[in-house]
C-alpha cells in the first residue's frame, strides 16, 4: 500500500496534491471505502463524531468531504459476520481507504479480528489515507502514556507497518497535552524513531521511501536527537 498518514486528514493543498499524486488520477475519479471504527474504542470520542466523518461534515479533519466519486463505509466490527466473501471485494474495487481517528489499540484489534490487516500486503495498490489513531495504527507502537483502551496483553503494540512512530496534533490549541514539550517526553521513551506532526503535516510513504508532506510544522526524533522544521 501507499501510505499517507495525516494528523488531522487532507488538510491543506500541499497534503491533496500528495492524495492525487498517490491516486495516480483525480480525486474526483476514486472510489474511497471510510472507515470509522476507531471512533468508537477512546473515551474521549463520541458517535457524534464517528457521523461527522461519516457525512463529511468534521471541517477540522476533511477526509469524505473532499470530493471522491463515491464513498463506502466498512465498519470493520461488522466483518466477521458477513464473511471474507463479501467484504475483501469491497477493499479490492476501492482506491482509497479513510481511516477515521479514536482510538489507535482499539483500530489495530478490530484490524486484526476482521482479518483486514492480513490482507494489507496484498493491497499494493491501494492508498491509505490515515487520520490521527487510523495513522498511529500502522506503527510499530504508540507509548504507554497513550494508551486508554486495553489490549488484552496490556502493550501498546499496533500493527508496525512503517517502523517508526507518530505524536499527532502537535501544538494543537485545543490539546493542552499535545505541545512540544510532552512530544519530547514522549519521543524519549520510545525506542524507535518517531516524529511528531501538527494538523498541517501528512507522512507519505511508498515502497519503504518516508517524506514529510507540511505545510505547517513538525519534528523528527533519532535517539534523543530531533530536527525541528
Amino acid at each position: 500500500m501507499k501510505l499517507l498518514l495525516c494528523s488531522a486528514g487532507v488538510a491543506n493543498p500541499s497534503i491533496r496534491q500528495a492524495l492525487v499524486e498517490l491516486l495516480g488520477k483525480p480525486i474526483e475519479e476514486s472510489a474511497a471505502l471510510a472507515i470509522p471504527t476507531a471512533s468508537y474504542g477512546h473515551p474521549g470520542v463520541s458517535p457524534h463524531q464517528a457521523w461527522k466523518f461519516i457525512a463529511g461534515t468534521e471541517h477540522r479533519s476533511p477526509m469524505v468531504e473532499i470530493g471522491w466519486k463515491s464513498v463506502g463505509i466498512l465498519e470493520l466490527a461488522s466483518i466477521p459476520s458477513i464473511g471474507d466473501d463479501r467484504w475483501v471485494g469491497w477493499v479490492r474495487e476501492a482506491d482509497a481507504l479513510l481511516v477515521n481517528g479514536g482510538d489507535p489499540l482499539y483500530l489495530a484489534h478490530w484490524m486484526r479480528e476482521s482479518g483486514l490487516a492480513a490482507l494489507f500486503p496484498t493491497l499494493d495498490d491501494k492508498v491509505y489515507v490515515g487520520l490521527s489513531a487510523g495513522s498511529m495504527v500502522m506503527t510499530p507502537r504508540i507509548g504507554q502514556d497513550s494508551i486508554r483502551w486495553q489490549q488484552p496483553d496490556g502493550s501498546d503494540a499496533t500493527l508496525g507497518v512503517v517502523d517508526f512512530a507518530i505524536f499527532p496534533h502537535l501544538d494543537n490549541p485545543g490539546m493542552p497535552g499535545n505541545a512540544m514539550a510532552e512530544a519530547e517526553q514522549w519521543a524519549a521513551g520510545m525506542p524507535i524513531p518517531s516524529y511528531a506532526i501538527d494538523d498541517n503535516t501528512a507522512i507519505r510513504v511508498v515502497d519503504g521511501s518516508v517524506d514529510v508532506i507540511s505545510e505547517g510544522h513538525w519534528r523528527h526524533f533519532d535517539g534523543g536527537a530531533s530536527v525541528p522544521r
